[in-house]
């Protein structure tokens, strides 16, 4: 339960990192969903939306492992158990604390291939409905998951490859138990996955509709495709036999005869997948009520737009006189940045994005002035200028980010620190199963301005589409942790992200707190897409018949969430507390490798 302070009160870093978790972490291990998502304690700590990947991560912990390793386990089986969110078809942003204090960021980000043009999602001069556009070779780019895998663990871990895959060798060949998520999950394609036989053979029962829950569902294909990777390295994935049949899926989707949609062919060919590379990018970095906020730059919108938004918050002292004003604030920071951040971001090597402006406290001072007492007037706000001269003229964009992903936060016992988001992007990716290897290809290539052959974000060969992932680290100002967060939800990531910063270091919650308050995300649309416990709450109500914000439901309705957050605070004598979503996504799973109660 939120609490609702009358007046808010500003903490200071130092005061918040000796804030204490909810309960005995040891005995409410297999308690109720919402103590399984909290867990306070020495060694190590991990917060996954699944209790096998958690417990992967521990493993890895407790054999020696550094959280760079134990990342690398846990997403191994979160690409089995949350295959329609995540797995080696798709791509992702790791951010790492090494023990040293530095951040460094990887960007494992898909590329569209060579071939791709601006105008590829067109057809007979208009743009694919993005279903059609969706549910195609065509939203293939070349992924970048086992490539963001093996350059961390080369430059950061200390196991190879082949070790942190066993415990998703081990949960594809066992199998995992059918919940009700994953089946919810499941019948948001059926319709497509029944055309896809190799897409069915897995995820359907033989009369086309989800595996039932409490079914084990085993994925020995998959299995199949991690020995391969696991044998070979890198090389197992981007060449060779799962390379020909990745390019394969992509350009001759393998369709049944009796198909009820049409699949049209992609562009992806096996020298576009031989060719990924996984980046290092510098990471961005914002001060904030005296700590640092380290997230992900372009062509992640992640760190930007959030860095924007809290530089727009800062400016407030308080935030607000009680919480509503403060959410206000939130919402309309988040306004502003999300209409800068659909002007501006996009891939770096094609496109000149005006970060340090973004993150500059004078345009954020520019931004802060245009913020009122009530919500912006109906319809979009106009972007501002970034740039020392006159901006290029912005151009709308919209937003077609799917709400699916998944995020691991990860520590160890030496300070090292893994903030990792990755995708597939839509639930379910683009539908299509690599035969005999499998794992779902993405969608990732929806994620270009392909409506706007003209937009920064347009398609491009080689190109990655902009992001909203937001892997995110607070330090203080001599570089040690204080909070580690980040979630999946497409563009609402950010307003998750920002939401529980915000709860967390301004507004007196507690992290498990600040995970489970009702979210809203206002991203410079006439209504704040909002979850129905938000709209009723009392600040909702306040919002709505003082300040003059619209809320609609959010999407898909149901489950109507947003985000679903995992993340790890550094407490004080070397403790961690991991918080999980309790009850989102069918609720997370937070550990520790040695449980510690108390203050």
């Amino acid at each position: 339960m939120v609490r609702r302070d009358a007046v808010v009160a500003i903490a200071t870093g130092a005061a918040l990192v000796g804030l204490v978790g909810l309960g005995n972490p040891a005995s409410a291990r297999e308690a109720s969903p919402s103590d399984r998502a909290t867990a306070v304690g020495t060694g190590g700590a991990a917060a996954t939306v699944d209790k096998r990947a958690t417990r992967a991560a521990i493993d890895s912990l407790e054999r020696g492992g550094n959280a760079v390793d134990a990342a690398v386990a846990a997403a191994t089986v979160l690409g089995v158990t949350e295959p329609f969110s995540s797995g080696i078809g798709g791509g992702g942003f790791m951010l790492i604390r090494t023990p040293e204090g530095k951040v460094k960021t990887i960007d494992g980000r898909e590329t569209a291939p060579m071939a791709m043009e601006p105008d590829s999602f067109f057809e007979d001069g208009e743009p694919l409905d993005f279903a059609s556009a969706r549910y195609s070779g065509l939203s293939a780019g070349a992924p970048g998951t086992v490539a963001t895998w093996d350059e961390a663990l080369d430059r950061f871990g200390t196991k190879p490859l082949r070790a942190a895959l066993r415990p998703g060798i081990k949960v594809a060949r066992k199998g995992f138990r059918v919940d009700q998520t994953f089946f919810d999950q499941t019948a948001q394609n059926t319709e497509y996955f029944d055309d896809v036989p190799s897409t069915a053979r897995i995820y359907l029962d033989p009369d086309g509709t989800p595996r039932d829950v409490g079914s084990t569902l085993r994925n020995r294909d998959m299995a199949r495709a991690y020995k391969r990777i696991a044998k070979r390295g890198e090389k197992g994935f981007y060449r060779g036999p799962i390379a020909r049949a990745t390019a394969k899926a992509a350009q001759e989707p393998p369709i049944a005869a009796d198909a009820e949609h049409e699949w049209r062919p992609g562009l992806l060919t096996r020298r576009d997948i031989a060719s990924y590379d996984a980046l290092s990018r510098k990471p961005t970095k914002i001060s904030y009520r005296g700590l640092d906020v380290w997230g992900m730059g372009p062509p992640s919108s992640g760190g930007s737009t959030v860095g924007e938004a809290l530089n727009i918050l800062e400016g407030y002292e308080p935030l607000g006189s009680d919480r509503a004003e403060a959410l206000h604030r939130v919402l309309e920071a988040s306004r502003y940045s999300f209409a800068d951040r659909g002007a501006y971001l996009a891939d770096p090597e094609f496109f000149d994005v005006p970060l340090e402006g973004l993150l500059s406290d004078s345009f954020a001072a520019e931004r802060r002035g245009l913020i009122t007492d009530t919500a912006a007037d109906a319809g979009p706000v106009e972007p501002g200028n970034p740039y020392d001269d006159p901006a290029p003229t912005p151009r709308a964009t919209i937003d077609r980010e799917g709400k699916s992903t998944t995020h691991l936060t990860v520590a160890d016992d030496d300070g090292m620190v893994v903030s990792y988001t990755f995708t597939i992007e839509s639930t379910g990716g683009n539908g299509i199963v690599v035969p005999g290897w499998g794992f779902l290809l993405n969608n990732e290539l929806t994620d270009f301005t392909y409506d706007d052959p003209e937009a920064p974000n347009a398609p491009e060969g080689g190109k990655r589409p902009r992001s909203s992932m937001a892997p995110t680290l607070v330090t203080k100002p001599g570089g040690k942790p204080v909070l580690a967060l980040g979630s999946p939800g497409g563009s609402t990531i950010i307003t998750t992200v920002l939401q529980i910063v915000v709860d967390r270091f301004d507004l007196g919650s507690t992290l498990p707190e600040a995970i489970a308050a009702p979210r809203a995300s206002q991203r410079n649309t006439t209504t704040t897409s909002a979850e129905p416990a938000f709209i009723a709450s009392a600040e909702g109500q306040e919002l709505a018949a003082l300040y003059g914000h619209e809320f609609s439901v959010a999407t898909p309705n149901p489950p109507a969430e947003i985000g679903a957050a995992a993340a790890i605070e550094f407490l004080k004598r070397g403790r961690m507390q991991a918080a999980a979503e309790p009850e989102r996504r069918g609720g997370g799973r937070a550990a520790v490798v040695e449980p510690r109660a108390g203050p």
